[in-house]
């Protein structure tokens, strides 16, 4: 589709349209925490109950994510607009991965996204072109490490814990990114999804025209209404099960698996987290509650990190972007690093 910049000679119209929209998002995103709470004060339960608190993060969470990807999708198409797909290949070709996975890792670690909650950005990512492995260090530096999970590590076991948490955390998302990319697995997205990656489908924009500021908006919109008409029913069942999850955890059952001494420890706590689901600021009481039980500390890191890194509603949405095979070798090099980073803490600390 070819657009013309004669269409809208001004354009203020789409910028108001545009900033007032935003504002809406803003606006109503403050809300979202209200809206869930009220929202299940309509329910019969009590709100700290079990069911209670399942339904408030279900009802929080499913609204959080949908703006979330709303947002970053439609910002992306606009970006987009900007770069021709040569262009995009030429400006993040293979040789700056190695740059490209550390600037995403970093920048995972200033979002303070939950996994699911990083996912819309991954979204954005592959569809403007960014190559797979620099996405992926960002999918997987988003969740496990973020400034929250760093300020209560280091208020619970100490500086030395919180600088060697990050650094490790920030070493899996690199190296893990990394290797990812260089296996050159973009065949292995879903059909949709990488004839967007690469360009199949990406609007006719000529060279050295220029475009005004409501094509490209309507380039935003066109984006939204094509990858959210594919992913929201899988992101709504997704959260359906974490937050099923979240309000029946057997903190029981975890700490006296988590307490032994046995090598299998650390594969079993890692294996109890993929099904559950939370964000670093929520598992964190979990940590605290687990290590005063006497629970290995490299072992409830591995757990917490298999919590927001792998949890098993993250793997259900990353379907409808990501084959099979490629969700098994994210699985597969994260783990690996979740367990080294595990047993390495058991062995210093």
């Amino acid at each position: 589709m070819i657009l013309s910049p004669a269409t809208h000679p001004t354009g203020w119209r789409g910028h108001a349209t545009v900033l007032a929209s935003l504002a809406l998002w803003w606006a109503l995103y403050r809300q979202l925490v209200p809206l869930s709470e009220w929202i299940t004060s309509l329910f019969p339960v009590a709100p700290h109950s079990h069911a209670g608190e399942a339904i408030a993060f279900f009802f929080y969470d499913v609204p959080k994510v949908m703006m979330l990807l709303t947002l970053i999708v439609f910002a992306m198409g606009v970006v987009r607009s900007y770069f021709s797909a040569e262009k995009t290949r030429a400006l993040l070709s293979g040789k700056r991965e190695g740059v490209g996975n550390i600037m995403a890792a970093g920048l995972g670690i200033l979002t303070p996204f939950c996994s699911c909650s990083a996912v819309p950005l991954f979204i954005g990512f592959v569809s403007a072109g960014v190559p797979l492995g620099v996405t992926f260090s960002f999918l997987i530096a988003a969740p496990m490490v973020n400034e929250v999970a760093l300020v209560l590590l280091f208020g619970l076991v100490g500086w030395q814990v919180a600088a060697t948490y990050l650094a490790f955390g920030l070493g899996i998302a690199v190296v893990a990114g990394f290797i990812i990319g260089k296996l050159r697995l973009e065949g292995w997205l879903q059909d949709w999804v990488r004839e967007i990656h690469s360009g199949a489908n990406a609007p006719d924009i000529p060279e050295g025209e220029a475009l005004s500021m409501t094509d490209r908006y309507k380039l935003g919109i066109e984006a939204v209404r094509e990858i959210f008409g594919k992913v929201w029913k899988w992101i709504i069942l997704g959260i359906a099960l974490g937050a099923a999850i979240h309000g029946y955890v057997p903190e029981d059952l975890m700490v006296r698996i988590m307490g032994a001494d046995a090598w299998w420890s650390v594969p079993a706590a890692v294996l109890m987290g993929i099904p559950m689901y939370t964000n670093a600021a929520g598992v964190i009481p979990i940590v605290e509650a687990l290590l005063g039980k006497g629970a290995a500390l490299g072992t409830v890191l591995a757990f917490m990190m298999s919590v927001i890194a792998l949890s098993l509603p993250e793997m259900i949405i990353l379907r409808q972007v990501l084959t099979l095979r490629l969700i098994a070798v994210f699985i597969g090099v994260v783990g690996s690093g979740i367990l080294a980073v595990g047993f390495l803490f058991n062995i210093l600390f």
